[in-house]
């Protein structure tokens, strides 16, 4: 298993608006991203220092995605 680095909410927003995910809207210390084409995905992204390495895992896995993947465009 790949290891993941320790990235901000905000340097995983930026990764993944590489893959086609937008902010979509805000609620309270969560920000929420959509696909821009269809399936329309939504991910909830905690926006915080430090991510946790097992939240990082679950929303690289939600965006269907691989942490391979993930991790080339950080």
């Amino acid at each position: 298993m790949p290891k993941l680095p320790i990235i901000s909410g905000r340097e995983a927003i930026r990764a993944l608006a590489k893959f086609g995910y937008l902010p979509d809207h805000q609620t309270g210390s969560h920000i929420i991203l959509r696909h821009k084409d269809p399936p329309h995905r939504r991910l909830t992204i905690p926006n915080h220092k430090e991510l946790n390495k097992k939240t990082l895992r679950k929303i690289i896995s939600q965006a269907g995605l691989t942490v391979e993947e993930f991790t080339g465009f950080l």
